[in-house]
């Protein structure tokens, strides 16, 4: 099982993930004017307060702000339109690993730059974003035993091995009921891409294989999904609303699940409602 999961890396995610380690961040920055012209002066009509107008302008363009500003992006993280679920067919999803989860937190061997605070936040994080899927999760520090494997069937073990990582950035094992995150992998990536803020690799790693974890053992095709990967090797790619918009963002894929993850792990679950 763990190697088929693999494939979210090994199959067309290399030169991804080579993007990642070479790119460079380049911020982009915006500037708004709003330009108020003075109204014609009327004797009868008192002198406009050119604060109040000001205000008022701004007040009526807020709302057009905001929305104008709702990326292609955003709207595919939100929304899971009818027939946008699509896999590539590396799996079959199933109930999650058990009807409750507890993924116990082992910070051992992670890199001397990685807090367990964050580790901790970004683990309650994903937990927090997959709770709609319907199945209860939580999180808590500890090291895992085999009593304490066997103690519960719901207890997975997240931690730092290169060796259970298998050369990816993290990889779910679900016969072990394992997540494991690669030191060396985010120490590559600190080396390689100083400036790509490697909270957000990390979040989307433990988001993407707690979905596996959750049932969903098909990786989606929907490029945002946090399940998702780009192609599969075989000059197949993945689906976006408008595929310009890939190019305008380093990753993509969504750090924590989409509307679309949510509603197959419902549905992988048994669970009723979009």
């Amino acid at each position: 099982m763990a190697k088929k999961l693999a494939a979210f890396y090994n199959q067309g995610q290399a030169k991804h993930w080579q993007d990642l380690l070479n790119s460079s961040d380049k911020g982009c920055t915006s500037s708004d004017s709003l330009a108020l012209s003075r109204p014609p002066k009327h004797p009868m009509q008192p002198r406009p307060n050119p604060a109040a107008l000001l205000s008022l302008a701004l007040a009526m363009l807020l709302p057009l702000q905001a929305s104008a500003f709702v990326s292609i992006r955003d709207q595919e993280i939100a929304e899971c339109r009818p027939g946008e679920i699509a896999t590539w067919g590396d799996g079959r999803d199933r109930p999650a690993v058990a009807a409750k989860l507890v993924f116990v937190y082992e910070h051992r061997g992670a890199p001397a730059w990685i807090s367990e605070v964050l580790v901790m936040q970004l683990l309650e994080r994903a937990v927090q974003a997959w709770a709609p899927c319907g199945v209860p999760a939580v999180v808590v520090r500890g090291e895992m035993s085999p009593e304490l494997m066997a103690a519960n069937k719901g207890n997975i073990q997240v931690l730092w091995n290169e060796t259970a990582a298998r050369g990816n950035f993290a990889l779910a094992n679900l016969r072990q009921r394992q997540l494991a995150i690669s030191p060396a992998g985010f120490a590559l990536l600190k080396k390689r891409n100083p400036g790509h803020p490697f909270q957000e690799t990390l979040q989307m790693v433990i988001s993407h294989e707690m979905g596996h974890l959750y049932g969903l053992m098909a990786h989606s095709r929907r490029c945002v999904d946090v399940t998702s990967y780009y192609d599969n090797g075989r000059g197949e790619t993945c689906y976006a609303r408008d595929r310009s918009q890939l190019k305008t963002v380093t990753e993509y894929r969504s750090m924590l699940p989409t509307a679309c993850d949510l509603q197959r792990c419902r549905a992988a679950n048994g669970k009723t409602g979009n």
